[in-house]
């Protein structure tokens, strides 16, 4: 019985050698656990310069990486002038479907929110705005190379349109794809407010008059939610807000001591938003038209032709991605071909000076100007189409000297040349003329070694005749040159 109760107790002991530490290990690891969750993570992007592309990118992708860590919230800390419709519509679908909140922050003092930057604000789940900030004018326009038409109707030109009704005058008529984005816009906007509860009648007033307020006009105006004067204070006060998902669930943002993490863009985003810049594209498209058209004409050269293929490439996919008018694409490939023609086919200058002109002008006209961001230099412009220029000047000096150089080779240049028999019967036989051997045809009678002069050609019969040599002239030899 002694035994027996010994056994149990070492068993006990044994148990509880083993399972308190382990015990401890987990209650700690609950422990660092439960202290983890008590600090909520907030990741904050940052957005300064046009919509893009590679805005649109960076965007979607700090999102993702925001619901993968788990974020209480991811704000988006912005200064734009607008950007691409594409763009803007990518970043708010985005937005829409996030099973995190988005907070938008025009931010720092300064800065702005226009156009596409108002409809982010509008799509986020809290929209804030730092002192001294505006947000507003974002009338949409057309891009892409379709017709501007008329500029979009205001609600003064609506007021002026029913005076002019009322008082028996036929209204200017407006163009019917300016009525259609506006009313698209309009729409969407007003959309966006009833969803976040904003103001749905200065939404459509920015859309039709662009209209702008101030940070403190747009707190007022329930536009904006709150003024915040960084970072820390926007967290610290959406902390506790309830926010309606994209699934329709309720949410209460817990930012209370939160870790706030900076997320910047990584290479890829950086690279796009590098190749994406209007002028960085259109060097690397012409940097493509060059490298071919040099490797067309020098076949064989290789590095050339598959640089030029390389960046022909990114230019085009670059063009795929901006708002290119197709106006202007088309000037700049005339042009383009009317200075090859001009090095391939000589006009002295006739297509080279018109491919030029041609070139400045789709250059100029390339991108839609009224796209913020979104448009070539005129630096740009002047510096490729100067170097444009020189080449051709070059190129067509190269014409002009080699049009004035005499015949050094070709079937022209055996006629009036002295050549030496090397064999003959008849009146045909084989002669030696600049070191090079002929068919001829002649008078009967010439023998080897008798000097000839060639007086015509057809296709690889030399005709000639006697010729009387002075005593210092030296006979050619066959393989000499005469």
């Amino acid at each position: 019985m002694m035994k027996s109760q010994v056994s149990s107790w070492r068993i006990l002991l044994w148990l509880a050698c083993v399972l308190l530490p382990a015990a401890l290990l987990l209650g700690s690891g609950s422990h660092a656990e439960t202290d983890q969750e008590a600090t909520p993570l907030v990741l904050v992007l940052e957005v300064d310069g046009p919509i893009g592309p590679a805005t649109a990118q960076y965007l979607l992708r700090g999102m993702e990486e925001g619901d993968e860590r788990g974020a209480a919230a991811v704000v988006i800390e912005m200064d734009t002038p607008g950007g691409l419709v594409s763009s803007t519509r990518d970043i708010i679908n985005a937005i829409l479907a996030s099973p995190v909140p988005v907070a938008t922050y025009v931010s720092p003092r300064g800065a702005r929110a226009a156009s596409a930057g108002t409809y982010i604000m509008y799509a986020s789940h809290v929209a804030a705005m730092a002192p001294g900030t505006t947000m507003g004018a974002a009338t949409p326009v057309q891009m892409g190379g379709m017709a501007q038409g008329s500029p979009f109707p205001t609600l003064e030109d609506e007021d002026a349109e029913n005076d002019a009704a009322e008082e028996g005058e036929a209204p200017e008529p407006v163009d019917a794809g300016t009525l259609k984005a506006v009313e698209d816009a309009v729409a969407y906007m007003k959309a966006l407010a009833e969803l976040r509860g904003r103001n749905a009648e200065w939404a459509e007033a920015a859309v039709r008059d662009a209209a702008t307020v101030t940070s403190s006009e747009a707190v007022e105006d329930n536009i904006a939610d709150f003024l915040a004067g960084n970072v820390a204070e926007l967290v610290e006060t959406m902390d506790g807000r309830e926010v309606t998902m994209g699934d329709d669930r309720t949410m209460t943002i817990e930012t209370r001591n939160a870790e706030i993490e900076q997320s910047p863009p990584d290479w890829r985003d950086e690279l796009l938003a590098l190749i994406t810049n209007p002028n960085i594209a259109f060097i690397f498209m012409m940097i493509g038209i060059y490298g071919l058209i040099f490797e067309l004409s020098n076949p064989g050269a290789l590095v050339p032709g598959t640089l030029g293929a390389i960046s022909l490439l990114i230019g085009l996919y670059a063009l795929n991605l901006l708002p290119v008018n197709y106006a202007g694409l088309a000037l700049l490939l005339l042009g383009v071909g009317l200075m090859a023609a001009e090095a391939f086919a000589p006009s002295f200058g006739v297509l080279g000076l018109g491919g030029l002109a041609a070139f400045a002008l789709g250059a100029t006209i390339l991108f839609d100007a009224d796209v913020p961001g979104f448009t070539i230099s005129y630096w740009t412009i002047a510096g490729t189409t100067a170097v444009t220029g020189v080449v051709m000047i070059l190129l067509l000096g190269y014409v002009v000297r080699a049009h004035h150089r005499p015949v050094v080779s070709g079937e022209h240049n055996v006629i009036g040349k002295m050549g030496v028999v090397e064999s003959w019967s008849g009146t045909r036989g084989r002669i030696v003329v600049q070191g090079e051997y002929w068919n001829a045809a002649g008078p009967s009678g010439l023998r080897p070694g008798q000097s000839v002069r060639v007086t015509a050609i057809s296709g690889l019969l030399l005709t000639v005749e006697p010729a009387e040599i002075s005593s210092d002239t030296v006979t050619p030899q066959p393989g000499e040159s005469g």
